[in-house]
């Protein structure tokens, strides 16, 4: 009688879980132009899910295919993608995209239904691709139908068209508030263990604090008497003091100026991060770290991305190439501009960065400039890299040779791109992703030093 019991519920649970595959539906998302342009492997990031790209996506992306920015070689490479997949083949019924994974289509144009020629007037790609979602619930009711896209306006439209609509997920980071929080205090800390740490002949291990690091971890201790700065070495799980020390003229101010001028100047930290609010240092510490180490690299290079403001493109602004660009590349020279002022005209420091600029040793550059570049022993320097996206932070460093330090600089609250977000950037992707990598910090500098008046504008405005 028991056996039988055990069978029949066997047989059941076998019966329950045939029913639940038979029950699974496959989605089929929509993906909008703006999410190619963010990542050309999207495709395969849709697990066995059915992919449709809009006609009118390959006409945007016919746009973009000129130019030397990350967004043109996205384009390139998809189409590229795009003609892999297919071959001699065509796109009816789809395309299968691999193991696992679900098919491709193209679909073509649709007429605006009802619906949308009460709410929009004009019959742009935006609509045309709502035209044809809208075509796509309707003719697969049995099966959800998303649109996947990093336009914000866009999603709205969709949804008060009651269509199913998401941001692009697969790069996106879910806690943002523990990149934050990279400098962790201890109180009530024994002053004996503190003492350890000004005493070169006695180690100060993790475990005496029982405390839980990992690599490259920062901490404030402070006891009844007395304090120190550490930092967390995880090959020998130990802490180390951290001293302030000066980078060519430049002093640390706070304890996370002192922590990233730290992980800027030890060699084998070869990646860094500095987020934060305007004023609080980053670029000018970086370059200034990087100076201080000028004889241990070929060059230093300091970039960073050209994103146009008010929608307008470089072409609009008057002059040459490198007139077009001086007003986006001109904070960075006003940066190495603070540190030269250190200096007299006439000493040998302010002379020797002179010198170095006219020998192409020290190149302030836009960021696209770098493509193709080999980064073999360089100091490179990524200002406002908040405003790229996670595949554009993966190709600068897989450029990377032996010998080459990354820093990327950058505010998460102060992005200019129309498609990224504090949660979607590459800084706070780099920041998530290399946490805990031995080769890898990250500060988050919090309190802002350029100016009183500067620091309260940032809080309050």
């Amino acid at each position: 009688m028991i056996v039988l019991i055990e069978l029949f519920l066997y047989l059941d649970e076998f019966l329950n879980r045939k029913t639940m595959a038979k029950s699974k539906v496959n989605k089929i998302f929509v993906i909008d132009t703006n999410v190619i342009l963010h990542d050309f492997q999207c495709l395969y990031k849709f697990q066995d899910n059915d992919i449709v790209i809009p006609i009118v996506v390959l006409e945007e992306l016919d746009k973009f295919k000129k130019g030397n920015e990350m967004i043109n070689y996205h384009a390139r490479e998809f189409v590229r993608e795009l003609d892999k997949i297919a071959g001699d083949k065509l796109f009816n019924g789809g395309l299968p995209l691999g193991k696992n994974l679900g098919k491709l289509r193209i679909e073509t144009g649709k007429p605006m239904p009802p619906e949308m020629k009460e709410s929009f007037a004009e019959f742009t790609p935006d609509n045309r691709i709502l035209a044809i979602t809208i075509h796509l619930v309707k003719h697969n009711p049995e099966r959800p139908v998303i649109l996947v896209t990093k336009d914000i306006n866009l999603r709205m439209k969709a949804k008060s068209l009651g269509i199913v609509a998401q941001d692009y997920l697969n790069d996106k980071v879910e806690d943002i508030d523990s990149l934050k929080k990279e400098i962790e205090i201890i109180e009530k800390v024994d002053d004996a263990l503190i003492q350890k740490l000004y005493n070169s002949e006695e180690k100060l291990l993790a475990k005496d604090l029982k405390l839980k690091p990992y690599a490259n971890q920062y901490y404030i201790l402070k006891g009844n008497k007395s304090s120190a700065l550490a930092h967390y070495d995880k090959a020998t799980d130990t802490l180390d003091r951290v001293e302030k020390v000066r980078a060519y003229g430049i002093d640390p101010r706070n304890a996370e100026q002192t922590f990233a001028l730290d992980a800027l100047l030890r060699p084998d930290i070869q990646l860094v991060a500095l987020t934060g609010k305007a004023g609080t240092g980053k670029t000018l510490l970086a370059l200034a770290a990087a100076l201080q180490q000028e004889e241990q690299f070929d060059q230093i290079l300091l970039a960073r991305p050209i994103v146009a403001l008010s929608n307008k493109d470089i072409g609009f602004l008057p002059g040459d190439v490198d007139e077009k660009i001086g007003p986006y590349m001109q904070p960075l020279f006003d940066n190495l501009g603070v540190i030269k002022n250190r200096f007299k005209p006439t000493s040998k420091d302010y002379m020797h960065i002179e010198e170095m600029q006219r020998a192409d040793k020290l190149v302030i550059t836009p960021l696209a400039y770098i493509r193709g570049r080999s980064l073999s022993n360089v100091f490179f320097i990524v200002d406002e890299a908040q405003n790229l996206t996670p595949h554009e932070i993966k190709t600068i460093i897989t450029r990377a040779g032996e010998g080459t330090k990354f820093v990327f600089t950058g505010d998460i609250h102060q992005i200019d791109h129309p498609y990224l977000d504090m949660k979607s950037n590459g800084l706070t992707y780099l920041s998530d992703r290399m946490h805990g990598q031995e080769i890898f910090a990250h500060i988050n500098l919090v309190k802002g030093e350029r100016s009183y008046l500067a620091e309260l504008a940032s809080d309050l405005l």
